[in-house]
Parts: C-alpha cells; structure tokens; sequence
C-alpha cells in the first residue's frame, strides 16, 4: 500500500490545477471511463465481491456464424438499454452448444467502448442482488447482470428471488441494470411427469408456477439445434476463415460423420470439427 501511495502523482496543497485540454479530457473519460469498472470491463460476483476477470473471452460477433435473426434481437435491445431508453430483461434458451453464452460475451465486447459492462452471477448469490445493484447504481457505466446456464427445482429459494428481482420486488432495479440469462430450459425449472398430475386446479396452479419466472423476461430468444443445410454453412464459413481447402462433398461428409460421433449438429460441434481439420495439417 505505501509504495502505492508514493507512485501517485503530488499536486502542491491550495494551488490550482491547470487543465489545458478540457475537452479532451472529458472525451477521454467518456470513452474510457474511471475507477475500477473502467479496467474491468468483465466481473463476477462472488463471496459478497466484484471480481474483475483477468482475460475475459475475447470473442466477438463476427465470430459466431449463424443465428442472425437471434443476435440482431439481442442487439437491439443492447442498444436500445445504452441509449438509456426503457430495455427489456432477455432470456435465451433453447439447445446446448448453439451459441447462447457467447452471444451474450461477444454482444458485451461489440459495445465495451460504448460503457457496457458484464457482471456473471450465480443463482446461489441472488439473494445478494439488491446490494449488487446499491454498488453499481453509482457507476456511470451500463451493466448486464448474467446469470449463465440456470435451472431450478420449484422448491428452490432462489427461484423465488429471482421473480422478484426482475419483477415485482419492492426494491427498484437500477436504470443501468439488466439482466441477461442463459438456460436449456424454456421455463428454466426442472419438470417432472408428475408435476401436471392432478385435479384441474392443482394443474393450472403447477403451470402457472412453472412458467411464473420465464414469463417475467421481456425478450426470449431462442436457439434451437441447426438444420443439415444450416450446420452445413456454418462449417463452410468457419473452414473458410480457416483456409481450409478442401471439396465440398468430402468437408460436408466429414462433419455429418463428425456430428454423429459427437451430440449432434451444432454451431459448437461445428467450431469442434473444423478445430479437428486444423490439427490434421
């Protein structure tokens, strides 16, 4: 901490600080931004801390193939919030491995310059969300709060927390908050055969329980596993970005024969495969 201190700049006490390029200074701020949000443009909440995170992934829009109806929404609704207009909390779901994590990473890194900061949080620290949000109220930066790959059991407590921190809580969500989650789960709760037996009552209250969290997002987006033709593209381009020359009948039987080894078509198992051509070489 001492030498900390003597690194700092001195400035004579009762003397005033001249500024030569006021506007500069202020573009530079603006831009850039201060304090520790500006040097830590990716963080997770974690044992009641904001951590930063040293090498956050650095992957970009550009590098996701595939998808454009889901991400054009997704970034509208980023810049619609960054623009400080009204924004809706999104939730995207649908199959593993399409793409729904990185959407978010990438949508995160496009708008970095623009003041957009991530904080990951688990379902286990929600109960921490109201204090999370006390710190980040006084930040001008933009946050999304993101909740990776969640599910719950009805009976969870952080199911019910989580309702009321997107809706209906009585503590106000900052206007620089939202909240992006990512789930293989459409009502993000576990299910079982014997959650729609019974009466009709006890039916409708089961259903209207299950689809109570989902329903709360503004926005749903969903990723569903691509088609032949569309895993098929996706593996052109990103053998192409590779310059990976190969026909296409035999790159096209490579990966359907890949896909089948692995858990399917998939913007990941496509990623997967061509990372396995480059290895060949």
């Amino acid at each position: 901490m001492k030498e900390e201190i003597l690194s700092l700049p001195r400035f004579d006490m009762g003397k005033s600080f001249e500024i030569s390029d006021v506007k500069g200074l202020y573009g530079f701020y603006k831009r850039n931004g201060y304090g520790f949000f500006a040097k830590n443009p990716v963080c997770i909440y974690q044992n009641k801390k904001i951590v930063g995170v040293k090498s956050p992934d650095p992957i970009r829009l550009s590098d996701l193939k595939g998808y454009e109806r889901q991400k054009n929404i997704i970034i509208g609704n980023t810049r619609l919030f960054l623009s400080g207009r009204e924004a809706n909390n999104v939730l995207l779901y649908g199959d593993k491995g399409t793409g729904k994590s990185s959407t978010v990473k990438a949508v995160v890194n496009e708008f970095q310059e623009e003041g957009l900061r991530l904080i990951e949080i688990r379902k286990e620290d929600l109960s921490d969300f109201h204090t999370l949000c006390e710190i980040l109220s006084e930040s001008p930066f933009k946050f999304i709060v993101f909740l990776d790959d969640i599910s719950f059991a009805k009976e969870d407590e952080s199911f019910g927390t989580l309702k009321a921190v997107i809706e209906g809580g009585i503590v106000r969500r900052p206007d620089n908050v939202i909240i992006y989650a990512t789930s293989n789960r459409r009502h993000l709760v576990n299910e079982k055969f014997s959650d729609r037996e019974g009466d009709d009552i006890h039916i409708k209250d089961t259903i209207e329980t299950i689809t109570s969290l989902s329903d709360r997002f503004g926005i749903e987006v969903v990723f569903g596993a691509p088609d032949k033709d569309e895993y098929l593209k996706i593996v052109t381009e990103l053998a192409a970005e590779q310059g990976i020359e190969m026909d296409a009948e035999s790159l096209y039987l490579l990966a359907e024969r890949f896909a089948l080894l692995k858990s399917g078509r998939s913007p990941r198992t496509a990623r997967q495969f061509v990372t396995s051509l480059l290895a060949r070489e």
